[in-house]
């Protein structure tokens, strides 16, 4: 069956298209590791097979004939619905080796405090990204022409136990991190940057950190509880995760249990920018602040998606009125543009509260923005 289908698709590609997807010798056993996707598991069939079904399905990505990256595959060519729901269709591996970014999730949910959900938030981000495209018009950003860029799956989280959960998680980034790759993480609720920076920090040292959130995420406990999502900043400053010289949090709001919510926000160095200030603004002029006060040291984008206004992101699990516009989301990622990036996070999503599919849309392209703004990113 497989090869009249690859027969068939193959007269749909120039003649001299390459193939992006690494073919497995015949008689290989792909390589798992604690955050691949149930889909490379072992099955009935033979690791050829397997990767004969990878390339008929479209996973062996049609890309610019003699393209040393790889490519995204044009609808021109795949239907968006064929594949393995990776993001942008990109190969999946089951490690960062030999990659300078890599997509990961993290589908995790323990720590959320309204309500769950965004254990499903990488899940649903990975099949609306199916609609973004190889090259960055408006900035002209060609990352897949710049970057080794692959999906690398999900983290194995343990759903049952939230610390042990941060273990696996920071012993996962540990391994992605070592590799030299840059991770694009795909939350999952905000807990999962706490050990994400812990991984991070051990390799480049106490961080900048451009978050983008409805809320500053330093709280001390809840409920007797340390770690979960409206704490991870406060546990990254007590750890010396953070140069707090250079912590801006951009789009806070909502009402508080204390008259003044920011208090230890500031008393750390952190820079906080309410919504209000954003309001009826172009965030171009911040972001150049911002980029002066970052210099060239090393620098985390977290961007929860309940920053933006529910109007536009109502898929969340602790939504804000008054929010930011997508608009104002591109001008802040845009913006951290030049940046010495080495990571970023898209958290929060919890997609069964928005059936349009927009939350995990915006989502999507936002962290398509991210990778446009990675460093040797070249322009067209």
């Amino acid at each position: 069956m497989r090869r009249p289908l690859w027969a068939g698709c193959s007269q749909l590609l120039p003649r001299q298209a390459g193939l992006c997807a690494v073919k497995l010798p015949a008689a290989a056993t792909p390589r798992r590791s604690p955050w691949a996707p149930a889909s490379l598991a072992a099955s009935g069939s033979s690791p050829g097979a397997s990767a004969g079904l990878l390339l008929a399905l479209g996973h062996g990505a049609p890309c610019r004939w003699g393209s040393q990256f790889n490519v995204p595959p044009s609808a021109q060519f795949v239907a968006r619905p064929v594949g393995v729901c990776s993001m942008m269709k990109l190969p999946v591996q089951a490690s960062a080796e030999g990659l300078d970014a890599a997509f990961v999730g993290v589908p995790l949910d323990t720590g959320t405090s309204n309500r769950p959900g965004a254990r499903f938030g990488p899940r649903q981000i990975r099949a609306e990204l199916a609609m973004v495209r190889r090259y960055n018009a408006s900035t002209g950003a060609a990352p897949f022409d710049s970057l080794q860029v692959a999906d690398i799956g999900d983290v194995n989280v343990n759903l049952y136990n939230l610390p042990d959960s941060c273990r696996l998680i920071r012993e996962a980034y540990q391994k992605i991190v070592a590799s030299g790759c840059v991770p694009l993480t795909l939350g999952g609720d905000h807990t999962i940057t706490y050990p994400i920076l812990q991984a991070v920090a051990e390799k480049h040292g106490p961080l900048g950190l451009v978050h983008v959130d409805a809320h500053t995420d330093t709280g001390d406990r809840a409920l007797g509880e340390k770690i979960y999502h409206g704490t991870p900043f406060r546990r990254c400053v007590e750890e010396g995760l953070l140069d707090c010289s250079r912590v801006v949090q951009i789009g806070i709001r909502g009402s508080s249990y204390d008259p003044d919510p920011y208090k230890y926000c500031r008393d750390q160095g952190f820079r906080v920018v309410p919504a209000e200030e954003c309001w009826r603004r172009s965030l171009v002029p911040l972001m150049g602040e911002v980029r002066k006060q970052m210099g060239d040291k090393p620098v985390y984008i977290s961007f929860d998606i309940d920053g933006l206004d529910p109007a536009y992101a109502p898929g969340t699990g602790t939504p804000e009125i008054a929010g930011l516009t997508p608009a104002q989301a591109l001008e802040i990622i845009r913006g951290c543009k030049g940046l010495n990036i080495v990571g970023c996070d898209l958290v929060e999503v919890a997609p069964m509260y928005d059936v349009s599919g927009n939350t995990a849309l915006l989502g999507a392209n936002l962290l398509f923005e991210m990778l446009c703004v990675l460093p040797r990113v070249k322009t067209m």
